[in-house]
């Protein structure tokens, strides 16, 4: 099999950056993702001499930025909040260029099925402004798969006749909610895949995405406490990874497979599992 980059999201590890870097470097990681907006590392927060000397930590180790994360936790579904989202989101671009990646990663919030629901036009048109801006610095903004289908995000992607707007394929995503197959959303959507994340996870329980995302408001009672997915350290969930890989690899693929790890006790260990189970099947 092909053998993918193989990167960390530096978050997952829950230490201190320079630490995480360090560790990442220390597994074996080709690159990290970093998440880009708040704190430390929000564009606003990164002159151009700190961005230079964050990125020389990462080459210094022998590593690159595989992508920056620039979910800001909303979408794009509120027409009164998106000016500044789409703002926001331009300077995340604008910091992946400074270091070095030309993907930032991010969720929209849930794609309606239904065309003429009035959020499809108002998420049309904050991507397809955020798709010319990315294509007008060489730069990709990559929604991650899970709040809908494969099938209605390549049919939203499709109507925004703009190579900007791109994916970030996370398989658990799918599995977890949506209860889609991974491997045929490769198929699907493979003509825009730039980044993917290697997570895991099983659904628990049936739901519309769009009460789980927080898509709308009131979300129904039965959705406040009840536990709908559960993330699993990478190999126990119920992604099928080797046939998923495979289709990666069918499909042209040759970007990162960027370990990511939301929940566990003991992220290091999980992380350290993942990279070799990831290693493994490269071995196929």
């Amino acid at each position: 099999m092909y053998k993918f980059p193989i990167g960390v999201i530096l978050e997952s590890f829950r230490i201190p950056t320079d630490e995480a870097i360090k560790t990442a470097a220390e597994l074996g990681a080709d690159g990290i993702q970093m998440y880009s907006t708040n704190g430390v590392h929000a564009p606003e927060n990164l002159s151009a001499k700190e961005r230079k000397i964050l990125l020389n930590k990462v080459k210094d180790q022998g590593m690159v930025f595989s992508a920056l994360c620039g979910d800001l936790g909303m979408g794009f579904g509120n027409p009164e909040r998106n000016p500044e989202l789409i703002e926001k989101s331009k300077r995340i671009l604008d910091l992946a260029k400074d270091l070095e990646t030309n993907i930032v990663t991010t969720h929209i919030g849930v794609i309606p099925e239904n065309k003429e629901h009035p959020r499809y036009k108002i998420m049309q048109e904050a991507c397809f402004e955020l798709s010319e801006y990315a294509s007008n610095i060489g730069a990709y903004f990559a929604v991650e798969t899970g709040p809908e289908r494969a099938s209605v995000l390549k049919e939203f992607l499709d109507s925004l006749s703009s190579g900007g707007v791109r994916v970030n394929l996370d398989p658990a995503n799918l599995v977890m909610v949506t209860g889609d197959d991974p491997v045929n959303a490769v198929h699907i959507l493979k003509d825009y895949i730039v980044h993917t994340h290697a997570k895991d996870g099983v659904k628990l329980n049936d739901g519309n995405p769009e009460y789980i995302y927080r898509a709308v408001h009131p979300v129904p009672e039965e959705y406040n406490g009840k536990c709908f997915f559960k993330e699993m350290p990478l190999g126990q969930g119920n992604v099928p990874f080797l046939e998923y890989m495979s289709a990666l690899e069918d499909a042209g693929y040759t970007g990162f497979l960027t370990i990511e790890r939301e929940t566990g006790d003991d992220p290091l260990k999980d992380i350290k599992t993942a990279f070799e189970f990831l290693k493994k099947l490269e071995e196929k």
